[in-house]
């Protein structure tokens, strides 16, 4: 059995698996007459199979569950970006792993993040993730990702030995 540490999420930290999404709290008001701040481009927001595939904006609401908590399989979205957005949201688990050559994962690289209020998450294109896993309360966010109905809207793998994810 293996043990894995959460870390905080920070946009330095998770950027091999995507970005991290966040309010502009700093910055010169540049919209609403001088009452708002907007940030752009916030994600590499990505749907490989072009104009055939439309984007699905999902309301979620997760139950939270806690920590210990074993892991049973990885996901991936291997032709779209994945943009989890905070509604009503405290604390969530992000586990995620890189893909070995042949695009599996790979299970020694296994990363478990916390996210913290306010913090948003967007997979890059075929990142190995766990599902979303709320912590503390029930979540209510946001998704955003691009789906035709095919088995390559989200392929699944079950992890070879027992995982255990616990707080740091």
């Amino acid at each position: 059995m293996r043990t894995l540490r959460t870390e905080a999420l920070t946009a330095a930290a998770f950027a091999p698996f995507g970005q991290v999404l966040q309010s502009p709290f700093q910055g010169d008001p540049n919209m609403n007459q001088g009452t708002a701040m907007r940030l752009d481009r916030a994600a590499a927001l990505t749907n490989s199979r072009g104009t055939t595939c439309a984007p699905n904006l999902a309301m979620v609401r997760s139950l939270p569950q806690s920590l210990p908590l074993k892991l049973r399989l990885l996901e991936r979205h291997p032709c779209s970006s994945q943009a989890f957005i905070p509604l009503r949201c405290a604390r969530y688990l992000v586990v995620v792993a890189p893909s070995t050559l042949d695009g599996q994962p790979d299970w020694g690289g296994l990363r478990a993040f916390v996210a913290g209020p306010g913090l948003g998450i967007n997979y890059a294109v075929g990142t190995w993730h766990h599902p979303f896993v709320a912590l503390d309360q029930p979540a209510e966010l946001a998704l955003l990702v691009w789906e035709d109905g095919t088995a390559r809207d989200c392929e699944e793998v079950q992890l070879p030995s027992e995982v255990t994810v616990e707080e740091a």
